[in-house]
């Protein structure tokens, strides 16, 4: 204690011989790092969720109840009077025997969940700034809602791409930066799951094998079809390109291309139109031989826990939905959508008669990607720019805004004179196809309240597992399938160029 008072007078006594020096030693300045120093570190509470949850279609399509079963099955009539008889009768004799046509349908419910899982330790460091329990089970359910928007619009579990059609391809001496050389190109038709997963520095999935979080495997198909035989051209002199197309595949909505010397073709391209014209080595890293499963090439374009979607509720054969494949045109460029001189599409004012012609009736949607969107109002706008659109000035602004955007379609194939289509840009939509959905039928007594729906064995729920490690683990599940009471209702027009 005597060494203490000591230091402490000599401390007193300094600083009445010196002030000046001494308060100097005792002054902080603020530090150059917010880590470092006596410094407080303004941290707001609770984390910033800069994430986008993107749901349109499965916020608009209404969920009810199952009741139980394995699948949903109903009936429809499809037709009535379908041989045309006619309806005058002779005196005190009866009429004749009309003919209906029915057709059954069902759909198979399908388990989607997602699981993740939170250490002790994690809990105790967002202790006093937020909850990461909570956080695991919310980013849980946005993401479960995101997966099921994907397969709302694109799941595929009942059409098969099959082998893909072996390519076409044409060298050139110009157009590029192939060296001379023997090329072998193969194709590889995608699904919409196939696409969105795929990528030229990732590569495209095949045959998924996935491992739970119980330890347990499920094995699908990733979205890709079978590759198709090799092809060959031929390219001399340093400056070459090829050329190379191929038949349009039902239910592709995208290509991936491998390119390289015979049997060692690197993936290099993915184009939503048929075609694409090869101007250099390829940029990606995998082979089209990692595709093989024991030694061979096989269809992995269906997956085995998925719900059809409405774009492959309209592949799909025999659901007389409307479906249009543009032409192929000149390889890289493909056919783009086609203005009509009066102010509307050419492809769009045909799908929307044929509605009108095959069943009487009109879709409400139009749901389109980004560069559809784009090209449906270049078309709109230079077919007839002075009949398509106005303009209005706010007296009160001092600035006018440039841009113009389409953002409906007046359908004129309707009972009440034209009917007014939403043009809406889906998030998962790929460039190149446009699907035409119809919200409501105008058929009276038709029994169907909703034409699309979830129907649900059981909506989202939360599991807690027990505790087997030191971190808490949860699962968010739902259990259903889309239900699509008449298909003939939606439409796509697909493999559309940029343009």
């Amino acid at each position: 204690m005597s060494d203490i008072t000591a230091q402490t007078l000599a401390l007193i006594k300094a600083a009445q011989t010196n002030p000046q020096a001494e308060l100097a030693k005792a002054t902080f300045s603020q530090s150059g790092s917010p880590t470092t120093g006596i410094t407080a570190y303004d941290l707001e509470p609770g984390a910033k969720l800069l994430y986008p949850v993107l749901t349109p279609l499965r916020n608009s399509i209404p969920r009810v109840s199952g009741k139980g079963g394995i699948q949903a099955n109903w009936k429809a009539i499809t037709g009535v009077n379908t041989t045309n008889v006619r309806a005058g009768v002779s005196g005190g004799n009866r009429g004749g025997v009309i003919a209906v046509r029915t057709q059954d349908y069902n759909a198979v419910y399908r388990g989607l969940g997602l699981e993740s899982t939170v250490d002790f330790e994690a809990d105790y460091a967002a202790e006093g700034f937020d909850d990461a329990r909570a956080l695991a089970v919310q980013a849980l359910l946005q993401s479960l809602m995101i997966q099921e928007e994907q397969m709302i619009l694109g799941g595929n579990s009942g059409v098969a791409l099959g082998t893909t059609p072996t390519p076409t391809l044409s060298g050139s001496t110009t157009g590029g930066s192939l060296a001379a050389a023997t090329w072998s190109v193969i194709a590889v038709g995608l699904t919409l799951e196939g696409y969105l997963n795929g990528s030229v520095a990732s590569g495209i999935q095949g045959q998924l094998t996935r491992t739970n979080a119980d330890g347990s495997s499920d094995q699908f198909g990733g979205g890709s079809a079978a590759p198709s035989t090799a092809a060959t051209a031929t390219t001399t002199g340093t400056t070459g390109s090829v050329a190379a197309t191929v038949a349009p595949m039902n239910g592709a909505v995208a290509y991936a291309w491998f390119w390289g010397a015979s049997g060692a073709e690197v993936l290099g391209a993915i184009t939503t139109i048929n075609s694409v014209v090869i101007t250099a080595a390829a940029a990606g890293s995998q082979t089209a031989a990692s595709l093989k499963v024991s030694g061979s090439y096989q269809d992995n374009s269906q997956n085995s826990l998925s719900f059809d979607g409405l774009l492959y509720q309209a592949f799909k054969s025999g659901s007389s939905a409307y479906v249009k494949v543009m032409p192929t045109g000149s390889a890289g460029a493909g056919t783009p959508l086609t203005a009509d001189g009066a102010g509307g599409v050419v492809e769009i004012e045909a799908a929307l008669k044929a509605f009108w012609d095959n069943y009487r009736l009109s879709p409400q949607e139009i749901w389109v990607s980004s560069q559809e969107a784009l090209n449906i109002s270049t078309k709109i706008l230079s077919g007839n720019s002075n009949a398509a659109q106005r303009f209005v000035f706010n007296t009160d602004q001092s600035m006018l805004g440039g841009g113009v955007m389409v953002r409906t379609y007046l359908n004129r194939y309707s009972m009440t004179g034209g009917q007014t289509l939403d043009i809406k840009l889906h998030p998962n939509m790929p460039a190149g196809t446009i699907l035409f959905r119809t919200t409501r039928l105008p058929y009276p007594l038709a029994n169907v309240n909703n034409v699309t729906q979830m129907r649900m064995r059981r909506d989202y729920y939360q599991l807690e597992w027990p505790l087997r490690t030191r971190r808490y683990e949860y699962g968010v599940y739902c259990d259903g399938v889309l239900q699509n009471y008449f298909p003939p209702a939606f439409g796509v027009i697909t493999n559309i160029a940029n343009g």
